[in-house]
């Protein structure tokens, strides 16, 4: 499942990417994998938190209404919440501004030992900034003075810190497992007009995601470029077909799962002196429970 939908090379034309599966599984066995997957990952979870060596990013993006939400909700219910961290991140603050782009993304790292999901993330930088490139003249940087400055070489760069901090992170005992959920203009559509026509639903409904929808191809563009300039052998893309919610959750699930099982996990082992004490405290419980 891994290397079906795991991209590394810079030739992704997402145009041309299917948003939906050929041979859609049932919305049961869907669901089954799913619920599978998720106990599977919460027995390899103690093992990470308890070796301690290795911590997990989870970088998921997508656009508007592609299922990031209820992915993580679905796929995650069953783990510890103790050793596991979601972190949206939003609109950056002044504070965020007077720093690096990376400031606010290291500032979240979970420890290692955990499993934490960036819901959105670094990426932003240079996804919204392709559609809207107007923002960056907040972060105050030197040389970008107007619109003009915004070129492809500053992009360059860009990617390629990102290539470094995905390397750095490697370098640090991380995994980042980056996923794209790739969802088709016409089922993002049908997805807003569904929140505004099921009441349960409308609270999801901003105006805005009307007014996002009509640079619908500048997004895909952006992202076409961001995943190609930053796909490699180490931190690949996972470009998952979103039109159908339940496959897409079966399908990330699996992936994570086997990420997951590539790295050296194993409960720690207990030294000769520390068994030694786990057997005498063994006694006196006992003697204490014949009291």
């Amino acid at each position: 499942m891994e290397e079906q939908y795991k991209f590394v090379k810079g030739d992704l034309k997402l145009a041309d990417t299917p948003t939906k599966i050929d041979q859609p599984l049932s919305l049961k066995k869907a669901k089954e994998i799913v619920k599978k997957e998720r106990k599977m990952i919460s027995k390899l979870q103690p093992m990470l938190y308890a070796q301690h060596k290795y911590g997990v990013v989870i970088v998921l993006q997508a656009l508007d209404a592609a299922g990031k939400d209820s992915l993580i909700a679905h796929t995650f219910s069953g783990l510890n919440p103790a050793w596991f961290d979601v972190v949206n991140f939003k609109q950056p603050s002044s504070i965020d501004l007077d720093h690096d782009f990376l400031w606010r993304i290291n500032q979240q790292l979970p420890p290692r030992g955990m499993l934490g999901i960036f819901n959105r993330s670094y990426y932003e930088d240079v996804l919204i900034s392709r559609v809207h490139p107007e923002i960056l003249l907040n972060e105050n940087l030197p040389g970008i003075n107007n619109l003009k400055d915004l070129n492809e070489e500053f992009y360059e760069y860009r990617y390629q810190d990102i290539q470094n901090y995905e390397n750095y992170l490697n370098h640090a005992g991380y995994v980042v497992i980056k996923i794209f959920l790739h969802i088709s203009k016409e089922e993002q559509l049908q997805r807003f007009l569904d929140r505004i026509n099921t009441p349960d639903k409308q609270w999801k409904f901003s105006a805005s995601d009307v007014h996002e929808h009509k640079f619908f191809n500048q997004y895909i563009d952006a992202y076409q470029r961001a995943i190609n300039a930053t796909a490699t052998e180490e931190n690949p893309w996972y470009v998952i077909p979103a039109d159908d919610k339940w496959n897409s959750r079966a399908i990330a699930a699996t992936i994570i799962r086997e990420r997951l099982e590539q790295l050296p996990l194993a409960f720690p082992e207990i030294a000769k002196e520390d068994n030694a004490k786990l057997k005498a405290a063994t006694k006196e419980l006992k003697k204490e429970d014949k009291h």
